[in-house]
């Protein structure tokens, strides 16, 4: 499994300011119920930024340095999640993103007990300012948290 880790992905000025940007008023959140189990009530805040080979989002550039520091020649979909703490941890249901031989990067925007968990049962914990990338074909989820008010994830897939 060629999973890649890098730590301190942007530079500190970058990585502050895209923070302040998404966790200030005018950013838009949207509600998205996350249908783990049937009517279990998890749910979670998203973002689209791109989506169907069309921006979807006035924050698009937002990207700009994750395509050059990732030399992204296709984007194929970014999106943004943001979830709400919760009383123990919970492991989400395992997939893929998208269908098709193309990468995938998960980018960690708090640090938190949350995780990205493989099939294969490797983890990686959310650590502010990391990476993780994996090809989009590794199965993955993610997990709830307990010790921050809420965990923000950017998901790139790309090639």
């Amino acid at each position: 499994m060629n999973v890649k880790i890098i730590d301190n992905f942007l530079d500190k000025n970058d990585f502050n300011n895209l923070k302040n940007k998404l966790l200030n008023n005018d950013f838009p959140w949207y509600y998205q119920n996350m249908k783990v189990i049937k009517n279990d009530g998890d749910f979670q805040f998203t973002h689209v930024f791109f989506e169907n080979f069309k921006i979807n989002s006035d924050y698009f550039s937002l990207l700009n340095t994750f395509s050059t520091l990732l030399n992204i020649k296709i984007l194929i979909r970014a999106k943004i999640n943001l979830t709400v703490k919760t009383n123990k941890i919970k492991i989400f249901k395992f997939h893929t993103d998208v269908n098709g031989d193309c990468n995938t990067a998960i980018f960690y925007l708090n640090s938190n007990n949350g995780k990205t968990v493989f099939k294969n049962k490797k983890e990686v914990e959310s650590i502010e300012n990391r990476i993780v990338i994996f090809p989009s074909n590794l199965e993955h989820t993610g997990t709830s948290h307990t010790n921050a008010p809420f965990r923000m994830v950017l998901n790139l897939n790309y090639l």
